[in-house]
C-alpha cells in the first residue's frame, strides 16, 4: 500500500454530516459529557466523556444514515474493496448493513480465536490477497482496531483501511495508523462533538478548556 498519512482534518469524511451525527449521538445519549464528574475507563483513565454507539441500533433513522455514510466513504476511498470486515462486537451490525449496500461479502474478527470447534478468529472468511476494509464503531487508543488489522494481515488479507463512526483523535491512535501506513476515516470526532455540545447547550462554554485538556493528556487528566 502506498504511504498515506492523514491529517486530523482529512480523517473526517464529511464535516457537515460530522456535526449532524454529533447532534444525533448527544440527543440519544450515545455520548454523555460529564467534565465535572468524570467516568472511569477500563484502562484506568479518568474521562469526561462516555460513548456507546451501540445505542444507535435502537434508532433506524440514525443507523441508516450511518450505514449510508460509511458506504459512501468506502465507495470514495476504497473502490476496489472485495470484503467488508466488522470488529466484534460493535462493528458487526454496521459492517453488515454496509456489505449489503455494496453487495459484498461480510466477515468479522473476534477479539480472540474460539477455544472450540475449528478455533476460528475470522468469521465469514477473508481469503489471502483479498482487499478488505475494517469497520469499527469507535477509535480510542486504536488498539482493538489494530488487533483486527493484524489478524487479517496474518492470513494474508490486503487491509485497505479503517472506517469508524467516532474517533477521539488521540495521538497514540493516530501514530499507530501512521506506522501501519493505514488510512483512517471517521464520520465524526471528539472535537466536533464538544463544539456541537456547547452550541446545543449540553455543556457550558467554560467547560471547553477542561475537555480540551483531557483530549491532550488523557492518561494523566485531570492532574
Amino acid at each position: 500500500m502506498t504511504t498515506r498519512i492523514l491529517s486530523i482534518k482529512e480523517m473526517i469524511y464529511d464535516k457537515t454530516f460530522a456535526e449532524e451525527l454529533a447532534r444525533d449521538l448527544l440527543k440519544i445519549n450515545a455520548v454523555i459529557l460529564r467534565p465535572d464528574n468524570p467516568f472511569s475507563w477500563a484502562s484506568g483513565w479518568n474521562s469526561p466523556i462516555y460513548c456507546d454507539n451501540r445505542l444507535t441500533l435502537r434508532y433506524p433513522e440514525i443507523r441508516k444514515k450511518i450505514a449510508r455514510k460509511l458506504t459512501d466513504a468506502i465507495e470514495k476511498h476504497f473502490p476496489d474493496v472485495e470484503v467488508i470486515t466488522g470488529t466484534a462486537t460493535a462493528g458487526i451490525p454496521h459492517a453488515a448493513w454496509v456489505a449489503s449496500n455494496l453487495d459484498k461479502p461480510l466477515a468479522y474478527v473476534r477479539a480472540r480465536a474460539k477455544s472450540y470447534g475449528l478455533g476460528n478468529q475470522i468469521e465469514g472468511g477473508v481469503d489471502k490477497g483479498q482487499k478488505t476494509v475494517v469497520i469499527e464503531d469507535l477509535i480510542s487508543t486504536g488498539g482493538s482496531a489494530m488487533s483486527v488489522v493484524d489478524a487479517l494481515q496474518f492470513i494474508g488479507a490486503d487491509v485497505q483501511g479503517v472506517v469508524t463512526i467516532f474517533t477521539y483523535g488521540f495521538d497514540k491512535a493516530n501514530e499507530q495508523f501512521d506506522m501501519a501506513n493505514l488510512p483512517l476515516y471517521a464520520l465524526t470526532d471528539y472535537k466536533t462533538l464538544i463544539n456541537v455540545a456547547v452550541d446545543e447547550g449540553y455543556i457550558k462554554k467554560e467547560s471547553l478548556q477542561l475537555l480540551n485538556s483531557w483530549r491532550a493528556n488523557p492518561e494523566t487528566w485531570p492532574n
